[in-house]
């Protein structure tokens, strides 16, 4: 297969899960539900996954259950100090300018926070542009309207072509569904049926997937 174009999540994707940095953002989350909405501390964890499992984002379910602004509650969840999580990645930067395709970020996030951690991590200019939150229209992955306004948004009238990695597998099997060759980028476990491909790391990408290579430099 030829791949014509390739959309990248951000977090926990670029980077490992393992930096604390999603966890972080998590309960910065559950601090603006219990601080600015007055839900329980104790329910605010169980209502952010039951908006995370209906909608794609908690902040779907809170736009929609408590008319949250959108910008107020993404500069308070994100109001982290980022360098204390995440390290400039060289070597990523390299692997992704070797590529020859498009590459865009393709993120449920807001496109201020994927700046900050594309900035930490070096490699802000190794992508065609960043697909958020906004772009998206607040409709986010896995909404298969959320796939094809990612599309859109690169020029692109289908999936035909397109490697989705992502960490999330919902997220995959939607995009897996509008014909987009899923990556599962996940340091644990197998590979799962809705992913075509699994890597520990981004890193591993060239021995997996030496086809996105096919007619130019490994």
């Amino acid at each position: 297969m030829k791949y014509t174009a390739l959309f990248f999540d951000l977090d926990d994707t670029l980077y490992s899960h393992t930096t604390g940095l999603w966890a972080a953002i998590r309960d910065r989350m559950g601090r603006f539900m219990a601080e600015r909405l007055s839900i329980p501390s104790e329910q605010a964890p169980i209502l952010r996954r039951l908006y995370y499992e209906k909608y794609g984002t908690t902040l779907r379910g809170l736009q929609l259950h408590y008319a949250v602004d959108a910008d107020e509650y993404l500069r308070y969840v994100h109001d982290l100090p980022l360098e204390q999580y995440i390290r400039p990645a060289p070597r990523l930067r390299q692997l992704l300018l070797r590529l020859q395709q498009p590459r865009w970020i393709f993120t449920n996030a807001d496109a201020g926070h994927a700046h900050r951690v594309l900035s930490i991590l070096g490699v802000g200019d190794c992508f065609n542009g960043i697909i958020d939150i906004r772009a998206l229209d607040f409709v986010c992955k896995p909404d298969a309207q959320a796939y094809q306004r990612a599309l859109a948004c690169a020029g692109l009238s289908n999936a035909s072509g397109c490697v989705l990695f992502d960490d999330s597998i919902t997220n995959l099997a939607a995009a897996r569904r509008q014909g987009f060759t899923t990556v599962w980028v996940h340091g644990d476990g197998e590979n799962h049926s809705e992913a075509d491909f699994h890597l520990a790391d981004l890193l591993e990408l060239p021995e997996a997937m030496p086809e996105l290579w096919a007619d130019g430099d490994q």
